[in-house]
């Protein structure tokens, strides 16, 4: 869970790597920004899950402020609670760390006693597939291979593949299934036969901003084992022991 932090006024917040400032001027106020990575001209900021967003809120220098006038922080419509000595003349909030539920959340500040005085952003919380490392799988043979992996991001991903023993999958010569729902990716094979499946699997998701991310997959086929029908055996359990049960009684 994130957090809000409230800088007291007139601080400045000065980023341990780049710092980038930009100044939106609607009527009267103006919105400071700073540690964005990249600010797009209609008030998005795009920040990387994590990271921290720190915001500045000021009035315009010619607008006259009255001795009572308090600066207001909403989040998505709701108040922020800001400490005192954060609200007059200069007012600064940070998000921190900033997590998935962040994305697409607006931040405004607007003077307490006129909210038409106003200035907003957007958070564009990005985030990469949570793609890496093996994963050891073992399938019996004639049964099914299912294969999953971990696709969801922000931006979402240009594309997926699958490859096997460095080739890409023959979806038709294997009888394989591929099926992707924005969140995972899955790779699956019914009546599984070791010629044809066992060997190592990779999946490869290829981002727009992080890349390529890739998992392994390493696939072993075991004999398939003989399963008796537990009624049967039952029943004929039972069928002895009548048996052994009435030979008893003749006998006596």
């Amino acid at each position: 869970m994130n957090a809000f932090c409230h800088f007291p006024p007139y601080l400045e917040i000065y980023p341990t790597k780049r710092k980038m400032k930009l100044m939106f001027r609607p009527p009267l106020l103006h919105l400071l920004l700073y540690c964005a990575t990249q600010v797009s001209s209609d008030g998005v900021i795009q920040i990387e899950v994590e990271q921290t967003v720190s915001l500045v809120c000021q009035p315009d220098s010619s607008y006259e402020l009255q001795a009572d006038e308090e600066l207001v922080w909403l989040r998505n419509g709701a108040v922020v609670n800001l400490k005192e000595g954060n609200k007059k003349g200069r007012s600064s909030v940070c998000v921190t760390p900033i997590i998935y539920e962040d994305n697409g959340a607006t931040f405004t500040c607007h003077l307490s006693k006129n909210v038409t005085v106003s200035a907003s952003v957007t958070l564009n919380v990005t985030y990469r597939p949570q793609l890496s490392g093996s994963e050891q799988v073992t399938v019996e043979e004639e049964a099914e291979l299912l294969l999953q992996c971990d696709i969801w991001a922000n931006p979402p991903v240009s594309s997926v593949s699958w490859t096997l023993n460095g080739s890409k999958v023959d979806l038709e010569a294997g009888g394989f299934t591929v099926t992707n729902n924005g969140f995972t990716s899955q790779l699956s094979a019914n009546n599984v036969e070791k010629s044809l499946h066992e060997g190592t699997y990779e999946c490869l998701a290829d981002s727009p901003i992080y890349g390529i991310h890739t998992k392994i997959f390493y696939v072993t086929l075991t004999e398939k084992t003989m399963k008796f029908p537990m009624m049967p055996m039952i029943a004929g359990l039972v069928v002895v022991c009548l048996t052994a049960a009435a030979s008893r009684l003749c006998l006596k």
